[in-house]
């Protein structure tokens, strides 16, 4: 059943942000943009630089009013030794999540049930705490988070922008549609 549309489900967790460990719920998710980035493990191959480059764009993530959070199904103290002992992780200043419950991944329809790890899933939740985007890779296959700016731009401009959508390939600036039965068949 697609995520698409609907509102995150509660929860409740611990997170390791900024040298600290905090708490963290769907109530995090309104009022800003956000997106999620669910992972496999800490101390694992491709993970490590998935974070770093969600990293590189999380300053220009942040000019959009975009929150980030990272999760896995390690606990909070396993992210913060990662964060400890890791040249590419230690960068991270967005919210690493802790889900050893496995709720969180359960909820977002992640969960790699035979594994007890998270699928690779990218996010964004609306301000309303509605889920806009959904993204699934396999385990092998590593995420770019440059393609996050131009989606959150886009969604962030037809929710600005009523009657109005996005083609494919869309940049900041570039015509939109508006769909309407003239349309139809023309395009």
């Amino acid at each position: 059943m697609s995520l698409i549309g609907k509102e995150v489900q509660p929860f409740a967790a611990k997170a390791y942000h900024n040298g600290e460990f905090i708490d963290v719920s769907e109530q995090n998710f309104k009022g800003k943009w956000s997106v999620v980035c669910f992972y496999p493990a800490d101390f694992t191959f491709v993970c490590p630089t998935e974070l770093e480059d969600l990293q590189n764009e999380y300053a220009t993530l942040k000019d959009l009013g975009v929150e980030v959070y990272s999760v896995s199904t390690d606990t909070h103290f396993t992210h913060k030794a990662w964060h400890d002992h890791s040249d590419a992780i230690s960068k991270i200043e967005y919210v690493m999540i802790g889900d050893p419950s496995q709720k969180i991944s359960r909820i977002f329809d992640v969960l790699n049930e035979e594994e007890g790890l998270a699928d690779r899933g990218t996010f964004i939740i609306d301000p309303d705490g509605v889920i806009q985007t959904v993204e699934i890779n396999a385990d092998g296959i590593g995420r770019d988070a440059s393609t996050l700016v131009n989606k959150i731009k886009a969604a962030q401009y037809v929710r600005n922008n009523p009657g109005e959508v996005c083609p494919a390939k869309w940049q900041e600036g570039s015509a939109t549609l508006k769909p309407s039965l003239d349309l139809v068949g023309k395009i």
